[in-house]
Parts: C-alpha cells; sequence; structure tokens
C-alpha cells in the first residue's frame, strides 16, 4: 500500500483581485500563497523538499514561461528545490496535486508545496476569450466562434437535450447559477460576493441576462479572474511527527483518500460521437469519478459530505451531476428539482461558490477545490462549512471534458 497522503494547510488569495490595476505581476501572487500556505502549515520553507505548480496560459496572458520556476524566483529560500508545471487547461492544478501525492506515495519526498496560478484580467476581454480557447482542437472546431468555450458548451446542452429532451431547461440552469452566486455571498474569497442581481437577472432577458452564444447567457459563464491558490501535502511519516511538534491531532489532519485522472481527445465531436448508445454522456469523466471513489473505498456519491465540482458554466455542473453519481444517467433535472445540492440540501454542490460564484483562475482552480474541500473536512470552511463534513470529493475539467480529475479527502 502507498502512504498516505497529508493536507497540512493551504490558502487562496482573494479573487476579486485584478493583479494589474495594482501594477503588479502574477510573481506576485504566487509569492503570497506561497508563504501564506506554508505558514498556515505552520512550516518553515526550508521544510519543503519538492514543488509542482498548475498553470495553463502564463505564455499568452502573461508571456511567461518556465512556471515551475516562479515560486524559487519570487521566493529565494526555495532556490534549488526541485519543482515542475504541469498544463492540462482548467484541470492543470489537479494535475499538480497528482504528481505531488504521487511523489510522496513513492516515497521520493515528504513534504510537497503545490501551487495554481494564473493571470487572464490583463488583457481585453475578446483577447482573453481567444487564449482561453486554445485548449480545445485549435484549427479543427470552433473555427467560426467568436467565443469558443461558451460555444462548446452550448453545443454540449445541445447534446444532452438529444438524449433528454427539454432538459435542462433554462430554469434547471438558472438554478444552478442562483444557487453558486448565492454560495459565493458568503464566501470571503469569491470574486461576485458584493454583485448585485435583479429580479430577471437570471432568466430569459436580453437586458439583464444577455445571450452570449447559442443556449449560454452571462449569468451561465464562470468568471475570468486573476487568482492562486496553495497547499502543503506531506507523507504519514511527516505529517505525524509534525503534529505532535505543532500540538495538533494526527488523526484530525485531512487526507487524500482516492483519486481518478482520466484524458480523451480534444475534440468534443469525437468525444460525443463515441458516447452514442453510452448511458453517460462523458463515459471517462464517470469512469474518473468512480476510479476516485473506489480507491476512497466509498460506495458513490452520498457517502461525501459535499462535492466542489468544475462549473465553468452552469452546464458543466448540470453535466456533472449525473456523472457524479448524484442522480442516474440522464436525471440530473431531478437534483435540482428536489434542491439536492443547495447548501442545505442532502449532498451540497460548490459551497465555496464555484468558478461561477467564486472564480476561475484556470491554473488555480483545481487547487483551489482541493483546498476547499480539505477545510470542509477540517472544519475551517468558515460561513461556507458544511456541518459535520468527514469526506468531500472534487471534480476538475479540462477543456471540453478533455482532462478530468477527482478526488476524495476525508479525515477518519
Amino acid at each position: 500500500m502507498p502512504t498516505p497522503v497529508f493536507f497540512l494547510g493551504g490558502v487562496q488569495t482573494d479573487f476579486v483581485r485584478n493583479v494589474a490595476r495594482e501594477g503588479q505581476e502574477l510573481s506576485a501572487l504566487v509569492r503570497e500563497v506561497t508563504l501564506g500556505a506554508v505558514e498556515d502549515a505552520a512550516l518553515d520553507l526550508r521544510q519543503i523538499e519538492s514543488i509542482h505548480v498548475g498553470n495553463a496560459f502564463g505564455e499568452l496572458f502573461t508571456g511567461q514561461a518556465q512556471m515551475g520556476a516562479l515560486p524559487a524566483t519570487v521566493v529565494p529560500e526555495l532556490r534549488g528545490v526541485p519543482a515542475a508545471r504541469h498544463e492540462g487547461a482548467c484541470a492543470s492544478g489537479s494535475l499538480a496535486i497528482l504528481a505531488a501525492s504521487a511523489e510522496i506515495e513513492a516515497g521520493r519526498y515528504d513534504c510537497v508545496l503545490v501551487v495554481g496560478a494564473e493571470q487572464e484580467r490583463n488583457v481585453p476581454g475578446e483577447l482573453a476569450a481567444r487564449h482561453l480557447g486554445t485548449a480545445a482542437w485549435t484549427g479543427h472546431e470552433g473555427q467560426d466562434a467568436r467565443y469558443m468555450w461558451p460555444a462548446m458548451f452550448s453545443r454540449l446542452t445541445e447534446a444532452i437535450q438529444a438524449r433528454t429532451p427539454g432538459r435542462p431547461t433554462r430554469a434547471h440552469l438558472a438554478a444552478i447559477a442562483r444557487k453558486n452566486f448565492a454560495n459565493a455571498r458568503k464566501n470571503p474569497c469569491a470574486q461576485t460576493r458584493a454583485w448585485q442581481f435583479g429580479e430577471r437577472s437570471f432568466e430569459d432577458d436580453d437586458e439583464a441576462n444577455p445571450v452570449v452564444t447559442g443556449q449560454v447567457r452571462r449569468q451561465d459563464c464562470g468568471q475570468v479572474t486573476d487568482g492562486a491558490a496553495a497547499i502543503v501535502l506531506a507523507s504519514g511519516a511527516f505529517a505525524e511527527a509534525h503534529a505532535r511538534r505543532t500540538g495538533r491531532r494526527p488523526e484530525a489532519l485531512p487526507r487524500l483518500l482516492g483519486w481518478g485522472h482520466r484524458t480523451a481527445e480534444l475534440s468534443l465531436e469525437e468525444k460525443l460521437r463515441r458516447s452514442a448508445g453510452e448511458p453517460y454522456l462523458i463515459p471517462h469523466l464517470r469512469a474518473a469519478v468512480t476510479d476516485a471513489y473506489r480507491r476512497a473505498g466509498v460506495a458513490g456519491a452520498f457517502d461525501l459530505s459535499g462535492i466542489e465540482t468544475h462549473d465553468c458554466f452552469t452546464v458543466t455542473e448540470y453535466l456533472a451531476l449525473d456523472h457524479l453519481g448524484i442522480t442516474a444517467p440522464g436525471e440530473a433535472y431531478r437534483a435540482i428539482e428536489e434542491g439536492t445540492c443547495e447548501a442545505g440540501g442532502r449532498l451540497p454542490v460548490n459551497p465555496s461558490g464555484g468558478l461561477i460564484g467564486l472564480g476561475h483562475p484556470v491554473g488555480a482552480t483545481g487547487v483551489r477545490m482541493a483546498l476547499d474541500a480539505c477545510k470542509q473536512v477540517a472544519g475551517r470552511a468558515g460561513d461556507t462549512q458544511v456541518p459535520g463534513a468527514k469526506r468531500f470529493g472534487t471534480l476538475n475539467i479540462g477543456g471540453s471534458a478533455t482532462t478530468v480529475v477527482s478526488f476524495v479527502w476525508g479525515v477518519p
């Protein structure tokens, strides 16, 4: 059996920030979360033995490659520590966690820092959309789309509706948006926590909620965000010794219980073609989730206390609901109509506010999800806390469900 992987601490930046307007660079966020995570874990920088950085679009938004070297660049005490950058579109942060946990399980290192970071608000919106669109199959799909990802997820909506005629309705998707914006109001780091909405902000109102493209309206969209998050992971032996030194209870430390990771072709249309006749629209997405459940020793979604899932668009969360096993295949609408995933529901989904409410700095999102999951099971989630949380899942999706990573975090 591999050595267990424990969470010692972590932080995120305030996602409302615009780094360029502050006269700073992405490096400032990396320094902030690096120092913050080490402090939250009650560690010394010299105890960090390896670093993994999740970043998807650094070259495009900032002109900077070699992102793995950024922590050592802005925190000189980390000079010489082995580091690597990981890219898998929106799942980049989760890939960094997978690599860090694998190193710990293999016995290579006992204390590893994971950083996820992205700057996206330093260019005009049209250019930002083009940069983000490079995670699709460039030159092969969406060539005529003004906004690549709204177009791709409008197509995904159509594909779901072709299987379950009439669903999701506008009301189903609006309910997801309402929930996540409402949850974000309780999150002190959420980009939209102070946003105000009118009576028709979630309706088919072309002024209050204009169409972006196809079936995607403004409130259906995750937020373009500057932000970073970092966590410190450790082996069982390191975590136990560290807990004793710092007066913590080792058994109360969150740990990685299970993981799943699957990758498919870039093309959305090819994914949809291949799943014809299958119970799940994106079978490898379901496989990543069930891999995580199996490794964690849980029977399914309702063995969890809650889930942080990808909602780059409302339909992405809708897609996730049945693939997570919250409903039978094709019946995600039932979870929405029954309030299953509301903050006080049977299985809260995105109590943080998700990507729609909290924000989506692409390379940081997977790390932020893990941070929120670990804070939940540690009882440290503040106003977003799910009472009595013991096991929390995450589902991070890159591109048109090209790269998918799922984790289960928990305490005994």
